[in-house]
C-alpha cells in the first residue's frame, strides 16, 4: 500500500514538473518578441538600429521604455506596418533582424562594393523616398545571398540584362550623400523589402513574368517581390 502511495506521489510530481516546464517555455517564447517593458540584448539591438536611422534619440540601454515604444511606432508607420509598438516578426524583418537577438544581420561588403551599391541606388532610385532607396540597395544584397544569382555585388549589378541603369550607362553617375547613406543602411541590415530579390514599376512594366512574382511590399513607385 505504501509503495502504491509513493508511486502515485511520484507520478503527481512528474506531472507538476511537466506543467511548470511547459508554462516556462511558453513564457520564454512570448518574451522572444520585444515590446514595452522588455529588457535585454535584442532591445539594445533594436535601439541601436533605430538610433542610427534617426528614429530614436534615447539611451541604448536595453530597456524597452516609452521612447523606444514611440520610435518603433514611428518606424512601423514609415514602413507601412501596423503601428502597435511591438517588434513582431515583420518589424524585426524590416529592421534586418531575426527573432533571435544573438544573430547578426549585418551584410559585410568591401568599400568598392558599397560604393557600387551607392551608384546603383542613385541610378535606379534617386527620385524615390529614402526607404525606397534603402529597399533597392537591399535587393542587391538579397541577391548576393540567393543561390539563383551571382554571389558578389558586382556580379549581381552587372549581370546581363538585369538592370536598365547598366545598359543605359546611368550606373556611372556619381552618387549623392543620400544614396551612399541608403547603401550603408542596407549593409547594416535594414531591409524594408522583407527579403525581396526583384522590383519593378507597375506603371511601366510590360513583362508578364515579373507580374507573377509574389509581392512583399510597395514603396514609392516600386513593387518589391520574391
Amino acid at each position: 500500500m505504501k509503495n502504491k502511495i509513493k508511486v502515485g506521489s511520484l507520478l503527481i510530481l512528474i506531472v507538476m514538473l511537466f506543467i511548470s516546464y511547459t508554462v516556462i517555455t511558453r513564457n520564454q517564447v512570448a518574451e522572444a518578441v520585444s515590446r514595452y517593458g522588455s529588457r535585454g540584448d535584442e532591445v539594445r539591438q533594436i535601439q541601436t538600429k533605430l538610433k542610427n536611422w534617426g528614429y530614436y534619440n534615447g539611451s541604448v540601454d536595453g530597456v524597452y521604455g516609452s521612447k523606444t515604444l514611440e520610435a518603433v511606432k514611428k518606424f512601423q508607420r514609415k514602413n507601412g506596418l501596423t503601428a502597435d509598438g511591438i517588434t513582431g516578426t515583420k518589424t524585426l524583418q524590416a529592421l534586418g533582424m531575426s527573432s533571435s537577438s544573438s544573430s547578426s544581420s549585418s551584410n559585410s561588403v568591401d568599400t568598392a562594393s558599397l560604393n557600387l551599391i551607392s551608384k546603383f541606388v542613385y541610378a535606379e532610385a534617386r527620385g524615390e523616398p529614402y526607404t525606397g532607396q534603402v529597399a533597392v540597395a537591399a535587393v542587391i544584397l538579397n541577391r548576393v545571398k540567393d543561390s539563383r544569382f551571382p554571389n558578389t555585388v558586382s556580379g549581381v549589378v552587372y549581370q546581363k540584362n538585369a538592370f536598365t541603369c547598366v545598359s543605359d550607362g546611368q550606373i556611372n553617375l556619381t552618387p549623392n550623400t543620400t544614396a551612399k547613406k541608403a547603401a550603408k543602411d542596407a549593409q547594416n541590415g535594414w531591409d524594408p523589402t522583407y527579403g525581396a530579390v526583384y522590383y519593378f514599376n507597375p506603371n511601366t512594366a510590360t513583362n508578364k513574368w515579373i507580374w507573377s512574382r509574389p509581392m512583399t511590399v510597395t514603396i514609392g513607385k516600386h513593387r518589391f517581390c520574391k
